[in-house]
């Protein structure tokens, strides 16, 4: 499994890195802009596309809501089948409905989760998505 993670902080970097490091290679992107220019690199080579895209809410440079809309619009001009699409956990500290439903709803993102976040709750959520 290939997997972005968008994420400002270096710990929580570290972090999400050593507890999904066992279900794949690991990428890090340390603002939203950044995880744009990645996962559109992505697209545009032979390379596989990320099977998972962990995504913080307050980055800098761009929020992960825009990071979100940009990645889904992106798909949607590679004529990529929903289906197909890059399944996105919001990690986030935030965890007003706003958000929520923004992110599941306006988004289409597969899981939401509010740091901090354990090893456990990570792995049951990759599970509900298929991907553990």
């Amino acid at each position: 499994m290939k997997i972005l993670i968008a994420e400002d902080t270096p710990v929580n970097q570290v972090l999400l890195a050593d507890f999904l490091e066992p279900y794949g290679e690991c990428h890090v992107a340390r603002d939203g802009f950044e995880a744009v220019e990645i996962f559109e690199q992505s697209l545009s080579t032979t390379e596989q596309s990320f099977d998972l895209l962990c995504l913080d809410i307050m980055m800098p440079k761009m929020d992960g809501q825009a990071v979100l809309q940009t990645v889904r619009k992106l798909e949607e001009e590679q004529g990529i089948a929903e289906e197909e699409r890059v399944k996105v956990l919001m990690i986030t500290a935030l965890d007003d409905s706003k958000n929520i439903m923004e992110a599941l709803v306006k988004g289409k993102c597969a899981g939401y989760l509010t740091k901090p976040v354990s090893r456990a709750t990570l792995q049951e959520q990759l599970a509900l998505l298929g991907l553990g």
